[in-house]
């Protein structure tokens, strides 16, 4: 067995210094929380990077997709996809709303658009589609759908940070964006989220909302939860947002030496970048095809064999999970491809002796 564990990913942190330089004013002014001054510049900040006229930060992804649904008053039926992380379908389930599952494209792994219109009844209120591994959805179309039914369009944007798609930023898609920087992510702060959106009435509503739904020294008009970002997680998304763009470009290279190596494999299907996206590379994922000789997840247990710790991402797929099995939908698709799809490691400082060494596993399949 070889000695030393690759792990699926691998969080990306500031020097100890930058960042412990940092927080010393938090221990000096004991300003934990609250709207403090980390927090306001951080909001600022990724509002230049991202190019958006309104952003509001929130203790994570999951909480922020759920006050935006929350905040556009949402009702009824919301058709999403099934191939993403359960926090989509969880946002929408505990808002009230029945989630519609739509099927995904073959290719990037996004919402099918064909589908949507097919799905939509009186009841349908809004579309929640999934920006894939940093494979940006069908905005073009999306938006076509939605003025003609009169839908509001939400993306989860949690994979797509500082993306940009025929030189727009992905945040200017749709009526708002949701943003993850978990641990996990090309961008984080620990953990967190935020929400770009298009209308600047909602910012009072939004930060409201996040804060148990006060309005004011007296006052509490809305019924919200506790969904602040604390100046520890805002310090460190200043230093790592510093850092971004010399991330992107690590992961870059991780991306096109996993491509040198593994493009010319039979039964394996690579993720290849559209070339109207500028990409920021956050996952490496690789379709297994029969053609292979090892199923998804024969390969899965001959990496983790050898330390090489991958991840079956997204699987199982959200309609297959017992708490929405009940609400299953057409998607064959979505269904083929959750069983087939494999992440490799990916992160900014994976070397290129353990990238040829997962690949090398791949290769001879022993």
């Amino acid at each position: 067995m070889d000695e030393e564990k690759i792990f699926v990913t691998r969080s990306s942190m500031p020097d100890f210094a930058e960042y412990s330089e940092l927080i010393k004013e938090l221990f000096e002014s004991h300003f934990l929380t609250n709207n403090g001054k980390f927090h306001s510049l951080l909001e600022e900040e990724i509002k230049k990077k991202i190019k958006s006229k309104n952003f509001t930060l929130f203790t994570n992804g999951h909480l922020a997709l759920e006050n935006a649904i929350k905040a556009l008053n949402l009702t009824g039926e919301v058709i999403t996809t099934p191939f993403t992380f359960v926090s989509t379908t969880h946002a929408i389930t505990r808002n009230g709303l029945k989630p519609v599952f739509c099927d995904i494209r073959e290719d990037n792994y996004t919402i099918d658009v064909d589908k949507i219109e097919g799905l939509i009844t009186d009841k349908t209120s809004a579309i929640i589609p999934v920006h894939v591994y940093g494979n940006i959805c069908d905005v073009e179309r999306i938006d076509e759908i939605a003025k003609k039914h009169g839908l509001k369009v939400i993306y989860d944007a949690a994979h797509a940070f500082n993306e940009t798609y025929k030189g727009k930023s992905v945040a200017s898609f749709g009526d708002a964006s949701m943003f993850s920087f978990h641990a996990t992510k090309v961008f984080n702060t620990i953990e967190g989220g935020g929400l770009a959106y298009k209308d600047s009435n909602l910012t009072p509503i939004l930060n409201s909302l996040k804060n148990f739904g006060i309005t004011g020294e007296e006052s509490i008009d809305l019924i919200g939860g506790n969904a602040k970002m604390n100046e520890f997680q805002a310090a460190m998304g200043l230093c790592n947002l510093k850092h971004l763009d010399s991330e992107i470009s690590k992961r870059k290279h991780v991306y096109q030496k996993y491509i040198s190596l593994l493009k010319d494999i039979k039964g394996i299907k690579l993720n290849e970048v559209d070339s109207d996206t500028v990409s920021n590379f956050s996952y490496f994922p690789i379709l297994i095809k029969d053609e292979y000789g090892l199923s998804r997840d024969e390969l899965y247990d001959l990496l983790k064999c050898h330390n090489i710790f991958s991840r079956k991402y997204f699987y199982p797929l959200t309609n297959e999970i017992d708490c929405y099995r009940d609400i299953k939908g057409d998607t064959p698709v979505a269904l083929d491809i959750s069983r087939r799809v494999l992440t490799l490691p990916m992160y900014a400082d994976l070397s290129d002796d353990n990238i040829e060494r997962i690949c090398t596993r791949i290769r001879e399949k022993k």
